[in-house]
């Protein structure tokens, strides 16, 4: 399936090529380095770093749905180790706000994550071969998620350490007057671990359980289009559906009386589709503010949720 993906990205950058062609005689062809880009808000970068620099862009966002608001931040802190490879390191933080119960009791650190991402290819201008970059992601268990005792909305991360590796590939389109539409469209796959779990969780585990979780393995297909409506303002928009596999719990519960009771429980598997429009306002080639909003929904066995968000793009 992600072979099939892979191609269709290979043929929407060959379409790109072939656009050159409807660019009227009359209309100026707007150069690659006139373009300033902040990225959308979804979907990851297949350009790695030149050597040397770095690239710091934070987000905050608010993920409302049915039942309160999670409020959050993550963090993008990339550097180029060479100019094909780019590490980084993603920390969160967030503080949850429910309809029926406690808020957090404060603002807590989330799961972090450390990311490489290797190019293969750079874009050439005239070439249907987009960018083509290979990401893995390591996502460790950084924040609380079990032993929540009566405020289980202090729960922020997963338990459970996962592993991604994603291809992302990044090619352009010269519209018919002349300005530049990029598109990025990446394909990724996570496994996840299982997590030790004690008492209450974010499992929805009661007290005095003992046992263990294992989130289900998911993979992610992400489409975007920014498209560069002058060197400051630019349109974006996000496409993204996930599959995600059941995530089982198995353990027991020891109550106060001693006896011990067997649990078992399994979240089924999910698909969610999402949009994500975008404005983008570029203040130079470095420096550049995001304003967007995504929207996840069914699918199947999705929570509608609507996350507006706010970013900064600083790269030296």
């Amino acid at each position: 399936m992600c072979l099939c993906l892979c191609l269709v990205a290979l043929c929407a950058g060959r379409a790109g090529h072939a656009q050159e062609a409807s660019v009227a005689p009359d209309v100026v062809r707007q150069p690659l380095g006139d373009a300033w880009w902040t990225g959308p808000m979804l979907a990851n970068s297949a350009a790695t770093l030149p050597q040397g620099h770095f690239l710091l862009e934070p987000y905050l966002y608010d993920v409302t749905s049915t039942h309160g608001d999670s409020y959050g931040s993550l963090t993008y802190m990339q550097y180029g180790l060479t100019d094909r490879l780019t590490v980084g390191l993603v920390p969160t933080f967030g503080y949850n706000r429910v309809d029926n119960g406690p808020n957090s009791s404060g603002v807590g650190w989330g799961d972090s994550s450390v990311q490489a991402q290797y190019r293969l290819h750079q874009f050439q201008e005239g070439s249907w071969v987009p960018t083509m970059s290979v990401m893995l992601q390591e996502t460790f268990p950084t924040g609380k998620y079990d032993r929540l005792g009566d405020r289980p909305a202090d729960g922020f991360g997963s338990g459970a350490a996962s592993t991604t590796l994603q291809l992302n590939t990044q090619t352009y389109f010269w519209m018919p007057n002349g300005r530049i539409l990029r598109m990025r469209f990446n394909v990724g796959q996570t496994w996840s671990r299982s997590a030790t779990l004690h008492d209450v969780s974010v499992y929805g585990t009661p007290e005095g359980f003992r046992g263990h979780a294992k989130p289900g393995d998911s993979l992610l297909v992400n489409a975007a289009w920014e498209y560069n409506m002058n060197r400051h303002w630019v349109l974006a928009l996000d496409l993204t559906w996930r599959h995600t596999n059941g995530t089982p719990v198995d353990g027991v519960v020891m109550h106060g009386d001693g006896t011990v009771e067997d649990y078992h429980a399994r979240a089924g598997s999910s698909v969610t589709w999402g949009i994500a429009p975008a404005i983008e306002y570029n203040v130079s080639g470095n420096l550049g503010f995001l304003f967007g909003v995504r929207v996840l929904t069914g699918g199947f066995r999705t929570t509608t949720s609507i996350t507006p968000a706010i970013a900064l793009n600083y790269v030296h």
